[in-house]
Parts: structure tokens; sequence; C-alpha cells
């Protein structure tokens, strides 16, 4: 059977919404879906990359070898790579290996749509997919009214991975958060949570301000289920779900964002206006449409997917 089958999710409109910086919910396309094509069952990768010359998808399902998995560029210019690889499922470990047409720079990346990855120090995207029957249908039937800004809001800020810890100083697991956090939170009469950043990172004194996975929950705590599962508790109990976002800068870290295709394809070019010195990270290019619908996506993701009330825009004035 081929490895790679062409296949698309994206429709001419989806394309022309991209390139304008419209589309809000590219989650639904860029990425890794489980899915079934023509009977077959597997996964369908989408990454933008332009200035790529080839892309491969890589893992542990083909021994991290570049030669078995091209990605087949878009005719449209989009400078969107995509294909349906067969047999692969949830758990499975990828990156992209990208050929840039700079010069032969070749860079490893994660997926900057992954819904899962490795525990820091590890970098690899996972495959994910796993359903989640949420029970917070009368919050989010009444929530507009309970968010409304001219109500009385008392909001806990709370760091995951500081607020608690066990006995053997390890982690708080999402779960273990939805009964204890909750507790404390309901006890003290706050209104909201706002939590400082559990989308990826890989620097545990950054306190998730220098994401790497804009798109998944951090694995520090569990997996993406579970932390809906602590938004959902949350959520039973009366209390909103502020999360703070980080789209003003990302960090340099090989795997990430950073340098993506070979070319400066998320940060601005310029470093005079690309390059934070203080905290020695890039700052995204707002210029560039398909960078605005990514984090305009991003922003609509944890709304949408993952029950969030509110998003706490951080390092923006």
């Amino acid at each position: 059977m081929t490895k790679v089958i062409a296949h698309s999710l994206f429709s001419d409109f989806d394309i022309d919404l991209f390139k304008a910086g419209k589309h809000f919910k590219l989650y639904e396309k860029l990425g890794s879906h489980v899915m079934e094509v023509d009977g077959v069952k597997g996964t369908y990768f989408a990454v933008w990359a332009p200035a790529a010359r080839s892309v491969s998808v890589v893992g542990d399902f083909n021994n991290w070898y570049e030669g078995e998995h091209h990605l087949n560029v878009r005719w449209d210019g989009s400078g969107i790579w995509e294909g349906f690889v067969p047999d692969l499922g949830a758990g499975t470990l990828y990156k992209y290996l990208i050929h840039s047409t700079n010069h032969g720079v070749v860079t490893e990346k994660a997926d900057p749509f992954a819904r899962s990855c490795e525990h820091p120090p590890m970098t690899a995207s996972i495959i994910w997919e796993a359903d989640y029957k949420w029970k917070d249908t009368e919050w989010m039937r009444t929530r507009k009214d309970k968010n409304a800004l001219d109500k009385p809001y008392a909001v806990y800020e709370v760091h995951l991975g500081s607020w608690k810890r066990k006995d053997n100083n390890d982690y708080l697991s999402y779960a273990e958060l939805a009964k204890d956090l909750v507790q404390y939170v309901k006890e003290m009469n706050f209104t909201h949570v706002e939590f400082m950043p559990i989308m990826e990172y890989p620097y545990d004194p950054s306190w998730g301000y220098q994401l790497t996975g804009y798109f998944a929950p951090t694995s520090r705590f569990g997996k993406p289920e579970e932390f809906k599962l602590l938004v959902d508790a949350l959520h039973q109990n009366g209390i909103g779900v502020i999360l703070d976002w980080v789209p003003s800068h990302f960090p340099e870290d090989a795997h990430g964002l950073g340098f993506f295709d070979g070319s400066h394809l998320y940060e601005h070019p310029d470093s005079r206006r690309g390059y934070h010195p203080d905290w020695k990270s890039l700052i995204f290019n707002y210029g560039r449409n398909e960078v605005r619908a990514f984090l305009i996506s991003n922003a609509m993701f944890w709304l949408d997917q993952f029950h969030a009330d509110a998003l706490r825009v951080d390092a923006v004035a």
C-alpha cells in the first residue's frame, strides 16, 4: 500500500480564508487528524511550510527515517503540505522533517497544531484523538450572563505546577486538581480561576510563558481530556475558567516555531521587530495574514474545544 495517500481537508474557500488571515478554525484542518479514507484507517497530516522543498513525517512508526512518508505540496500557492498515512493512530509520536529552499537548511519540527506533546524535555508531537463527554451544559447555557462584566469577579490566579505538590514533590495531575483545587476555590468563594499558561512549554522556570505547543495542554499534568475534566469540574461547581494566553512571543527552541521551514515564517524577519532581547524570544509577525489566522484560531480553539470562558492576553502592553 502507498505510504502516503493524496488527501485534503481543505476547500478552495478554506485556502482563500487562510491567505486572507480570516480562517479562525484552522485547528480543524492543519495538524494531525485520525480518520478513515476509502475504508482505510489512518491519520491525515497538514502543515504550513511555504519555504520548504520537501516535507516528511517522521516518527516512532518509521524509526524517524525521512525517506518513507513525504507529504504533497498543494498546487494553490498556500504553502500547505498534506497527505494521509494509513495505519497510524492515536499515541503515535511524530515530527515534520523539512528541507528548505533556503540554502538547503534542514529543520525537524514539532507540529504547530499538535493536540498533545511528549513530556518535556522530550519534544515530539503525539497524534491524539479522545472523545470527552462534557457535563457542564448548564454552565455553558448561562455563562454569557455569569461572565458579564457588570457582575462581581473574584479571580484566583494559579500556577498548576506549584499550587500544591504530592509528598514526593511530584505534580498533581489534572484529575487530582479537579478534586483538590475545585474544592479550595469553591470554599474560598472565588468566581473564577485564572490558569497561568497550560499550553505546552519546554522550560519550567518560564512558568509556561514561552510556548512551543499552542494547541496542546501541557503533558506535565496529564492528558488533554483530563484537562477538560478539570475545566468541567470547575464549571459544574459554578466557577469560570480564564486562561493566560501568550500571542506575543515564543522561544527559540529548535523544535518550536522559530525558523520553521528555514525562513522567518512565524516571527518577523526584521530582528528589531522580531526579537525580544530581554526575554531572548521571537516576536510574531502580525503583519502576515497566515500568522494572524494561526493566533486567532488558537484563541478560538481554547474557547471552543476546552470551554474556556475568557483569555487573559499576556505581554502586549
